[in-house]
């Protein structure tokens, strides 16, 4: 009966999906699997007996070690997932080679093998996790595009209001926090309801596009542009002292007035109002506050003719 219960744990251990190797105080190889064969290349005679990294030499040695030793000294198990290190071997996958990751995903178990109340070896198991690595992969992607999505402005891409206004909550509380400077202008297009009336909806909607693409390429990497709504636009610029902010109006002013948008045989000219604002220490109590104080100078602009940049005094 033992003689059979001894066949058949070598078969189980054989012919299991998953890999199995063992490995004593010394890390040298003392039991290896067929799965860890058939992917590594290497039969059980030419690792057992060896140090792993005589035969592996490109395994996180460091890292290996440690976690060896730790189950050695605590006689307790310990586990590293995927998606904390994405695999120990090198191993080929059989997923195709659109999934987006270059050798099998692994979660990999340590566990101590206990004679007499002492650690006498570790045991690894190598769990092939590509596939669940692969759709958790697409689901996060999935998330992430979701969110983009509802951080952007259906029609122009660019941020979208609430967007807009969360990082601008985010940069308000930073500079009451450190200081600094932190600007916030608003724009809109100059008669813009008179173009909808004149040429359709869907050259309006093609004016917007195009204005956005212009001063999306006038703006910094660090300044956020955004949709406020209708032909209402906004640029949050950190770290820009008021001057400077009322430069990057009139800059972003031109680009939209200098050339007429040519939509469906149309030559449609194109002009905004600017209005600019600064938080001010002991002043500008709200991120909220700077808005009313960029939105006051912007109607300030279109009183005083349209088609100009104002600051709020």
């Amino acid at each position: 009966m033992n003689d059979l219960r001894h066949v058949l744990s070598e078969l189980v251990v054989e012919r299991v999906g998953f890999g199995i190797f063992v490995l004593d105080r010394d890390l040298n190889v003392v039991m290896w699997n067929r799965f860890m064969q058939d992917h590594s290349g290497k039969t059980a005679e030419q690792v057992i007996g060896r140090s792993i990294f005589m035969s592996f030499p490109e395994l996180p040695r460091v890292w290996l070690t440690r976690k060896v030793e730790s189950v050695f000294q605590l006689g307790s198990f310990a586990f590293s997932s995927w998606e904390q290190r994405p695999y120990l071997f090198k191993f080929d996958h059989d997923r195709p080679i659109t999934g987006g990751v270059d050798y099998m995903q692994q979660d990999c178990t340590f566990m101590p093998l206990v004679r007499e109340r002492e650690v006498v070896a570790v045991c690894v198991t190598i769990s092939d996790v590509t596939h669940a690595s692969m759709m958790q992969r697409a689901r996060d992607e999935a998330v992430a595009k979701l969110q983009e999505y509802a951080d952007r402005d259906g029609l122009t891409g660019i941020a979208n209001r609430r967007y807009f206004e969360l990082r601008l909550a985010d940069e308000f509380a930073r500079w009451q926090r450190y200081g600094g400077a932190l600007s916030l202008v608003l724009f809109d297009l100059d008669h813009f309801k008179r173009i909808n009336d004149e040429f359709g909806h869907l050259v309006g909607d093609t004016v917007l596009r195009v204005t956005a693409g212009r001063v999306a390429e006038t703006t910094r990497v660090q300044d956020l542009f955004g949709r406020f709504g209708g032909e209402e636009f906004a640029l949050l610029l950190p770290c820009t002292g008021f001057p400077d902010a009322m430069a990057v109006a009139e800059k972003v002013r031109r680009a939209i007035c200098e050339t007429p948008i040519d939509v469906q045989g149309a030559r449609v000219p194109v002009t905004a109002s600017f209005g600019g604002a600064q938080a001010k220490k002991d002043v500008t109590s709200s991120y909220e506050a700077l808005i009313n104080e960029a939105d006051a100078a912007l109607y300030s602009a279109k009183r005083q003719g349209r088609n100009r940049s104002i600051g709020f005094n």
